[in-house]
């Protein structure tokens, strides 16, 4: 046994070495912000001040099923992590066996039948492999990298679910404001149609006006009956993500009076390999097929188990646990690889091959990443310009068609002036409408690329990943 723990100590799994992140040092856009809180360390209830947006995050991630899922599978991992880890101590079996057999005369050496009687207890060793090339270890580390790695999805899934939630929030308050933007439309164009109506009946105005105001008027129906809809689907998606009906929940803020946190420092590319549970779990996927390296070369070795028991027998009930019963045996087994038709190699290339996958999807991993914070960040750089740009259009168009109302009503003006500052009025206060939900949703990617929303609070500290966990 000294010498297996000895042996058990070489490993032929080849030594693991963290690939260079394929990325650039730093993101192509400046981020603007040198330091402050990463986003890590940002609890979502800080990040997102909206009670209701709260709510309807707390309960997604008691009943959204796929975090469920997630979890469960976590679970499972665990499980097969602990099946395999067990393989490294060995079996001890209590056995027990009773057994009476009849020969008959013919058969008999004493030319009579003979019933003969068969009695054992005692303690057995089944099969325990020496692990001496490490082919047990190496397996039992592959698993416990599938499980860091199972756990680590599972911690994606939660960000991604936070993020998901708000953006379906987000979207859902966009189509209420422009619903109700809509239908104020559609009452005022709707006024508008019955005073041309009227004014068409006393021989006021002709014929082109009224079709012009009854053309308006029926764009802002379309437009609200199309808002509807889209508003009735965000509800839908929001259930889904949430998973119960949306009830009971506080009321909601203006879209622009969210206060989602936009001040977030980006750091270095460097950063994510800690703060990314996606890239954390492509890193444990790359140390799991790296040690099934090891198991595969250790096949080509001489495999090593014993196989033992000790107790009493005795062909008679009443003399079983007299000291002249004792028993035992000792059976170590070899097993050397002569001709296996290419199998062991054919497994090492697997497992190299798939180690090879693993490393191109670690990469891959990484610059997704990356692209997802350097998007984020040139949104960011913008959209707040562009939203100071669409207010001063809204003013603008909003000057333009009182000022056409007043022309049209002194007869200087025509009616298709109005029509049309009011046609372009609407359509500036939907896109500044957009603009902001476009400001709040990059806020929440930039905050989930770069690793923000697993937290809840966000001042306690996240548990360390690399913890194995207990062997059962």
């Amino acid at each position: 046994m000294l010498l297996a723990l000895t042996l058990g100590a070489c490993s032929l799994t080849p030594e693991f070495s963290r690939p260079a992140a394929p990325v650039a040092a730093a993101y192509p856009a400046p981020s603007g912000l040198e330091s402050g809180r990463a986003a890590s360390e940002i609890g979502w209830r800080q990040f997102f001040p909206d009670a209701r947006l709260q709510a309807l995050i707390a309960a997604s991630l008691e009943h959204n099923r796929d975090l469920r899922t997630a979890a469960l599978r976590v679970e499972e991992a665990r499980a097969l992590y602990n099946v395999q880890s067990a393989d490294l101590l060995p079996t001890i079996n209590a056995v027990g066996s009773a057994g009476r057999s009849r020969t008959p005369p013919g058969a008999s050496p004493l030319g009579r039948p003979v019933v003969t009687a068969n009695y054992q207890i005692g303690l057995s060793l089944a099969a325990f492999e020496l692990d001496f090339f490490g082919r047990v270890r190496s397996l039992s580390d592959a698993a416990l990298s599938q499980f860091l790695a199972t756990e680590e999805a599972q911690r994606s899934a939660h960000i991604s679910l936070v993020a998901a939630v708000a953006r379906a929030y987000l979207a859902e308050r966009a189509y209420a404001e422009q619903l109700t933007l809509a239908q104020d439309t559609k009452r005022a164009r709707d006024a508008a149609m019955k005073l041309a109506r009227q004014r068409f009946d006393v021989g006021a105005s002709s014929g082109l006006d009224l079709r012009q105001a009854e053309s308006l008027y029926q764009s802002a129906q379309v437009a609200e009956l199309a808002l509807a809809r889209l508003y009735a689907q965000s509800i839908n998606a929001l259930t889904l993500l949430v998973g119960q009906p949306l009830e009971n929940l506080p009321p909601a803020r203006k879209l622009e009076e969210q206060g989602v946190v936009a001040d977030i420092p980006a750091g270095l590319p460097s950063d994510l390999l800690a703060r990314r549970p996606d890239i954390r779990a492509a890193e444990q996927r790359l140390r799991a097929t790296n040690a099934n390296i090891g198991a595969a070369r250790a096949a080509f070795f001489p495999r090593i188990s014993l196989t033992s028991g000790i107790g009493l027998g005795s062909n008679d009930l009443s003399t079983l646990f007299e000291g002249a019963s004792r028993s035992w045996s000792f059976v170590p087994q070899l097993t050397l690889p002569l001709f296996d038709a290419g199998r062991n190699s054919s497994n090492l290339s697997l497992a190299q091959a798939r180690n090879n996958l693993a490393v191109v999807d670690y990469e891959r991993t990484i610059q997704t990443a990356f692209r997802e914070v350097a998007d984020a960040l040139v949104a960011r750089e913008l959209i707040d310009q562009q939203i100071q740009a669409q207010g001063l259009a809204v003013q603008a168009q909003a000057d333009r068609a009182r000022l056409s109302e007043l022309r049209y009503r002194n007869g200087i003006a025509s009616s298709l002036e109005v029509l049309d500052a009011q046609r372009e009025l609407f359509a500036t206060q939907q896109l500044l409408i957009q603009s902001w939900q476009l400001r709040f949703t990059n806020a929440v990617d930039l905050y989930r690329s770069l690793g923000g929303g697993l937290l809840e609070s966000g001042q306690q500290a996240a548990a360390s990943p690399l913890a194995p966990p207990p062997v059962r």
